[in-house]
């Protein structure tokens, strides 16, 4: 019986000391978590303007190009522009420009064209201020495409240059 009586004590104590902020529910009474998604930024989500994921969905990590182009487009002029003032402000990451092509042509010419496409992202970063040295390119040509199909759809989203972060890496 005195350990029922005890833990009974033990029980009421804290839920008196619990009792003992009236503003724990915040002053609306909706909650201490209710809003804390609109004001707090989760560390590493697409919330978090220092995070991948916010580099990727906010800022846009792909730039198209047209069909046997590498010239940008004013889209992907723009897109590169955010990754550009991104890369600037977070200085503790590198980059990997991957360039990709569609499955048309040779593999050979297009291991050359997403080259060309990934050298056209990289000189246009470095012309906005980032360090050539953070920066590096590689082509897949057609080997890694996104989308697999015969039809202009498909082919539009394979003709790419993707910008690939790595964090921590600068010396």
């Amino acid at each position: 019986m005195n350990r029922f009586l005890t833990s009974g004590i033990l029980i009421a104590a804290l839920a008196m000391g619990a009792c003992t902020n009236p503003d724990r529910f915040g002053a609306d009474g909706a909650g201490a978590g209710a809003n804390a998604g609109a004001t707090g930024v989760v560390p590493g989500s697409a919330n978090d303007p220092t995070s991948t994921a916010y580099f990727q969905q906010s800022i846009g990590d792909r730039v198209l190009f047209e069909v046997d182009q590498s010239n940008l487009t004013a889209i992907g002029r723009a897109t590169l522009d955010g990754q550009a003032q991104w890369l600037m402000t977070n200085s503790d990451y590198q980059a990997v420009i991957e360039g990709h092509a569609d499955e048309q042509g040779t593999r050979e010419y297009n291991l050359a064209l997403g080259a060309r496409r990934a050298n056209a992202a990289q000189e246009y970063l470095i012309s906005k201020g980032v360090p050539a040295g953070r920066l590096r390119v590689v082509s897949y040509g057609k080997e890694r495409p996104i989308e697999i199909c015969s039809e202009e759809a498909c082919y539009a989203k394979n003709r790419r240059a993707v910008t690939v972060l790595a964090g921590g890496l600068t010396s």
